[in-house]
């Protein structure tokens, strides 16, 4: 049996790999199949760019990122035992390293090397690890981009433009022979440095002062700057090598130096293992429940508000897209809740597709056609539907208020809210949480050191404001904003997860609602009316019975329970909307607990009675009244100046202002005038329902490629090993073949009498040919295929490129050749 041999390159490595290694390199690296690779030279070529490359370190964890940083500064190639001496330290210091933290480090090490191999960053057999070269590039140590080790240069590295008279006068000084040429030098100087007991013993002789230099340098940054005249330190360390120049003003401690002084370490602290999760308080699970069905509950009250407030028509949009702070502001007093919060609610209605721009010239923001229906469905449902919009929502409302990369103010419903971390974040955090015991609320900085070592190399938010505080980095910030928001949607109750959130990560929606449904309290179909005007709601009203009082009454206050208060204006409202007064008596005493108090009869009498007594119509508009003296007194007060009336008629009056802000002003005089027709009818003013056009939710802004399917990835591997086999299959040697471009296998050249004998006697063996074919469009491609039939000028052939079965004509093929036998010299 002969012995395997050892992978020389990456592509040498991942052709050694199973179907199943291929699949997870794929699935854990997706940006490799766009588009697929031809074969395993071009995905080993892919695989080492620069994008993808900084996209792998990048969904690396702490422990991963930090082998890979150890073996950047390894030698290359470097055997597992020399990983694993710069991860635990050579033993030489108080142990402490080895005896509390290797144990970890030795038992993680294996997991992180294993991940590295799987997405291709690191390959190679334990004795040879090498690092890719664009992650070696990126992680090794240099002026312009100090290494997370805090090493510096290599010996070789930093004396590179060092005279060898130079090199010569520090070994001397060093203690070491003199050699004959400046690479024995730098390798007698690394060597020096190398060795503990003579570099311990160079060390002894040290000043004290010395030695302190060093203790600054040695965990870096490695680089310090000196003055023309240094210190008498500076000058013992720099003689001695210990010390190298970069500049006239700038010396480096060289990486051997600085490992001999941290006992071999590559890390200050190593962190093999994630930091735990700890709780900040734990709660009684039914009272987080209630607390978060409580709050679920308001969360649908609070969309559905939101949008019947913009029911006839919302804001209109900025020109630059989003909702002004003016309206901001108007939506988060008419919902009683503070900015960043109704930016929310605004954010998340538009994730559900429940809001939207209508399109219209004067473009303004209104409910969708989906709104009606998502009305329609019980209240745990619409929970459902919120949620399952706002996980994989990419729109981070936390931004609002804040500036771009431009310094321009990012506003509510605007273009660049937009963050692809944000769906991974929030799916992490609460899957974090449901790790947790039941009822375990946890501490957010545990929360967010979690988090920072799943993903230490997540860019930091540029220009980020010191209110942010420590937590300037994105994932922070929109971790901190999930755990917030979860309070908001009753996702989390008392900062604890709920049972029906828990449900809806694990088993689905459906169970979730199911969950949820019991905490959600019935609605009511009744009040309770007061003497002074107003009427109690002592729970949620069902809709209809809610948005008939919205009509009716202002709403004073909201919380446990609603309080209702009937105005004149609130009266006036509902007879515009259609209803008379025996309708409003009737709709009170049905829906009332109390006896209809006898105040609020007055008062809707004497509305009704005075209501509809004055017409108003377009002249631009006019006002109509059988009684000639409301007229007069109307004329006669000098608050209708603004008006511009004049009388047409004894019982008409006229305006050049239109009849709506006639109505208004009308009003605010203390008339209750009504609108007619051009008929003379009463116009019905019911509240307005404009709906946009049919609209899909915002789609969310993807972080990269997607994540492959099983039958994607079982096909690309597939098409991947079919090129592979094409491009490195053994062929027997054609005096014709001509090469046909530079860096291109010779395509076989036979003669058409030649190309029909050998696809026909392939046939009738049933063996495979490697062919040069041609296609319409002028394009020249090697095939490898199994020839099944050949008639009428063409070959139906089993494509072992394509992996299918496919059919050529004859006069496009080039040329073929035999593949060599299996086993041949």
């Amino acid at each position: 049996m002969g012995m395997t041999t050892p992978p020389r390159t990456l592509a040498e490595a991942l052709r050694a790999r199973g179907d199943e290694s291929l699949a997870g390199l794929l699935r854990a690296r997706p940006d490799l199949l766009s588009p697929v690779p031809n074969d395993i030279t071009q995905l080993a070529t892919r695989a080492g760019t620069r994008a993808s490359v900084v996209r792998a370190l990048e969904h690396l964890d702490k422990f991963a990122l930090q082998t890979a940083e150890a073996l950047a500064v390894a030698p290359d190639p470097s055997p597992y035992e020399t990983l694993l001496t710069l991860l635990t330290g050579d033993g030489q210091d108080d142990g402490e390293h080895r005896g509390e933290a290797g144990a970890a480090i030795v038992e993680s090490l294996p997991r992180s090397l294993a991940t590295l191999r799987e997405q291709a960053l690191v390959w190679g057999e334990n004795d040879r690890l090498r690092l890719v070269r664009t992650a070696r590039e990126l992680l090794s140590p240099s002026p312009q981009h100090p290494s997370p080790t805090g090493l510096g240069p290599t010996v070789a590295e930093a004396t590179a433009g060092m005279s060898p008279g130079r090199l010569q006068e520090i070994i001397a000084v060093a203690g070491l022979p003199a050699t004959h040429d400046p690479v024995s030098a730098v390798a007698a100087l690394a060597g020096l440095f190398t060795d503990r007991t003579r570099m311990a013993a160079l060390l002894d002789t040290a000043p004290v002062e010395a030695l302190a230099v060093l203790d600054r340098l040695v965990w870096g940054p490695p680089y310090g700057e000196v003055t023309p005249n240094p210190t008498p330190p500076v000058k013992w360390l720099r003689d001695r090598g210990l010390l190298l120049p970069v500049s006239t003003r700038t010396v480096v401690l060289p990486r051997e130096a600085a490992l001999h002084l941290r006992a071999g370490r590559a890390h200050r602290v190593p962190e093999p293992v994630p930091p735990a999760v700890v709780a900040a308080a734990t709660r009684d699970p039914q009272a987080v429940d209630s607390a978060a069905a409580g709050q679920a509950f308001t969360a649908v009250a609070t969309v559905e508000e939101l949008l019947k407030g913009w029911n006839g028509g919302g804001p209109a949009t900025l020109r630059a897209g989003g909702l002004s702070v003016r309206e901001l502001k108007r939506t988060a007093s008419a919902l009683d809740v503070s900015e960043p919060i109704a930016a929310f609610w605004i954010e998340l209605a538009y994730a559900a597709g429940l809001l939207a721009a209508d399109g219209e010239n004067d473009e303004r923001y209104a409910p969708t056609p989906a709104y009606d229906d998502w009305l329609e469905l019980p209240a745990q449902r619409r929970w459902v539907r919120l949620v399952e919009a706002w996980l994989p929502a990419t729109r981070a409302a936390g931004l609002v208020g804040g500036q771009d990369a431009k310094g321009r103010a990012l506003s509510t419903l605007g273009p660049e809210l937009d963050r692809s971390a944000a769906p991974e974040v929030r799916h992490r955090v609460l899957s974090l949480l449901a790790l947790l015991p039941t009822g375990t609320a946890p501490d957010p900085e545990s929360l967010l050191a979690r988090l920072r070592w799943e993903r230490p190399l997540r860019a930091a938010v540029p220009g980020a404001s010191a209110s942010a505080g420590n937590t300037a980095d994105l994932r922070s910030r929109l971790a901190l904003w999930t755990l917030s928001e979860s309070e908001l949607l009753g996702v989390t109750g008392r900062g604890a997860l709920a049972s029906h959130t828990r449900a809806l990560l694990a088993e689905g929606p459906a169970e979730a609602a199911a969950r949820l449904a019991p905490l959600i309290p019935e609605p009511l179909d009744h009040v309770l009316l007061q003497a002074d005007l107003t009427a109690v709601a002592p729970g949620p009203l069902e809709r209809p019975l809610a948005e008939a009082l919205s009509v009716l009454a202002d709403i004073e206050s909201k919380g446990g329970a609603t309080v209702y208060r009937f105005t004149p204006g609130s009266v006036r409202r509902a007879l515009d909307a259609g209803r008379s007064a025996s309708d409003l008596h009737a709709f009170l005493a049905a829906h009332s607990r109390t006896a209809v108090p006898q105040p609020l009869s007055y008062l809707i009498d004497d509305v009704a009675r005075r209501h509809g007594r004055l017409r108003i119509g377009a002249a631009s508009s006019y006002v109509r009244c059988d009684d000639e003296a409301v007229l007069n007194e109307i004329l006669a007060d000098k608050r209708s100046a603004p008006l511009r009336l004049r009388r047409l008629a004894p019982t008409v009056l006229a305006s050049y202002i239109d009849p709506s802000s006639l109505l208004e002003g009308l009003r605010d005089m203390g008339y209750a005038p009504a609108a007619e027709s051009a008929d003379g009818d009463v116009l019905i003013t019911r509240a307005g329902a404009r709906r946009t056009p049919p609209r899909t939710p915002p789609a969310p802004v993807p972080e990269g490629p997607p994540i492959p399917d099983d039958t994607l990835l079982v096909a690309a591997v597939r098409a991947i090993r079919a090129g592979d086999t094409a491009a490195t299959v053994v062929r027997k040697e054609t005096p014709a073949s001509e090469p046909t471009g530079p860096g291109d296998a010779p395509l076989p050249r036979t003669t058409p009498a030649e190309t029909l004998a050998t696809v026909q006697a392939a046939a009738m063996t049933g063996s495979a040919l490697w062919i040069g074919y041609v296609n319409a469009e002028g394009a020249a491609s090697q095939r490898v295929i199994a020839p099944v039939r050949v008639e009428g000028g063409f070959v139906t052939a089993y494509d072992h490129t394509a992996d299918e079965v496919r059919t050529y004509p004859l006069h496009r093929i080039t040329g073929v050749a035999e593949l060599a036998d299996e086993g041949a010299p």
